[in-house]
This record gives structure tokens, sequence and C-alpha cells, in this order.
């Protein structure tokens, strides 16, 4: 026997489903990701139309099958209605959409994830924030949410906590001045940059969205993040190739 769940989350994705019907993928606090059919949602009358695209925000009331959800009910907080006036922070926003989806599993706590997603998508949202660091603070926390962040706070080779001022993206982190040779790949770092690093991945996400950065330790965590998420994800997301290309 099936029976109704109310879960908090947040439209990943939405695809046309037939005639009038569509799936959708949701994050959410209770289940991590899962998807759903709203049966009708494309109709211009139903209550579903406008809960059922990307970016809502949420309770949504689900009916569970055996092995497939519907969804009943919705009841939207959020639309992130902001970034639709701005074609440049949308595009961030899908991108960190599909990152997560890409990203976080079924039936697994995700509950970091979400936070760290609604609150960069509000980030986006204002006009205090340089999208190209919500974008690299979004990366980087969610590869430490996930377990996968660069070691920033030793030295890989010998530990040691002081001079760490090279970054080896094969090593997967930083080197002291000592052991750099002991990397190929290694390249210099501002101490500024490492300290921005060690502080997105040490923070609670409500205070991430704090602080700006210098063009130089931005640019260098854009190298890094670039180079890092190359190596160890290696996946193409459709909305950034979209982005770069507007940007």
């Amino acid at each position: 026997m099936g029976a109704n769940l109310i879960v908090t989350g947040l439209v990943l994705s939405a695809m046309p489903i037939g005639e009038y019907d569509k799936r959708i993928t949701l994050l959410t606090k209770e289940r991590g990701k899962i998807t759903a059919f709203a049966r009708g949602a494309r109709r211009p009358n139903s209550q579903l139309l406008a809960a059922t695209n990307p970016f809502s925000f949420g309770e949504f009331e689900l009916f569970e099958g055996r092995s497939t959800y519907t969804l009943a009910k919705a009841s939207v907080s959020n639309y992130f209605r902001e970034l639709a006036l701005d074609p440049e922070a949308a595009y961030y926003g899908f991108y960190f959409l599909e990152f997560s989806d890409y990203y976080c599993q079924e039936n697994n706590d995700e509950k970091e994830m979400l936070k760290l997603l609604y609150q960069s998508l509000r980030a986006l949202e204002s006009n205090s924030y340089d999208n190209r660091l919500v974008r690299a603070i979004f990366e980087l926390k969610a590869l430490a949410v996930n377990g996968e962040a660069p070691n920033v706070f030793g030295c890989l080779s010998c530990g040691k906590k002081e001079q760490l001022f090279y970054f080896s993206v094969r090593k997967g982190g930083m080197l002291c001045a000592d052991c750099k040779k002991k990397a190929e790949d290694a390249w210099k770092m501002t101490e500024s940059t490492v300290y921005t690093m060690q502080y997105i991945i040490s923070s609670d996400i409500t205070k991430l969205f704090t602080f700006a950065v210098s063009d130089t330790v931005l640019s260098e965590l854009r190298r890094m993040l670039d180079e890092y998420l190359h190596l160890y994800l290696n996946h193409s997301f459709k909305s950034l190739k979209i982005l770069e290309e507007i940007t």
C-alpha cells in the first residue's frame, strides 16, 4: 500500500511527459534526490504548473508507490524569481542545479547539499556578491560536503601546517615549500587564497557568503577548481557551457 509523505525540497529539473504531465527531480531534506511524476502539471489551470518549475523551493506532498512518487500538492515558499531578471545569474543557477543533480544520490542524506544550494541561489539574487565567487564557493563547499575536497590544511607530503604555498591537483592538495619538488604540477598560491579555501571548507554554510576577495585570489581559486574538477569529476555540464559562452 502506498502512503503520502511531505518533503522539503527544491526542483532541480523538469521534463515534459506525454501531453500534460511532467517528471521532476527534487533535492529533498528527507529522501535526498528523488524523481516524481506531476499529473496534469502542464495544463494552464493546474495548481502544479509553477510549483514544478526549476528553482521552486518549498514543501511537496508526494504519494509514494511501490517504485515511483507522484506529486499531489505543493506549497512553494521561494521561486527565486529574481534570477529570471538576470540571464547571467540564471545560468549560474542552472549550473548549480545541474551540478547538484549529477552529484547527489537517491535515498542519501543530502541535507547539507540542499542547504548549500539554497544559500548559493540566494547569493546569486543579491547584488552584494560577485557571481564568480559564488560559483567558486559552491563548487568547493560541495566537494567538502561530499568528502572530496582537496587537502588544504597540511602538507600532503610531510604534514607541516605552515608555508603551504603550493597546490598539486594530482596530489590532491597543498605542499609546503620544502616538498613542492615532489609534484611536477605544483604551482604557487598566495597565502590569501589558501586561507580562503580553508575558510570555505571549514565554515558553516550559513557563514559562507559573507566576504569578498581580490581578483588575484578569485583567479587562483578558479584555476585550482578547474584543474581539480577536471581530474576528479570530469563531467561536462550543458549549462556551464552556455554560461561560459555568455560570460
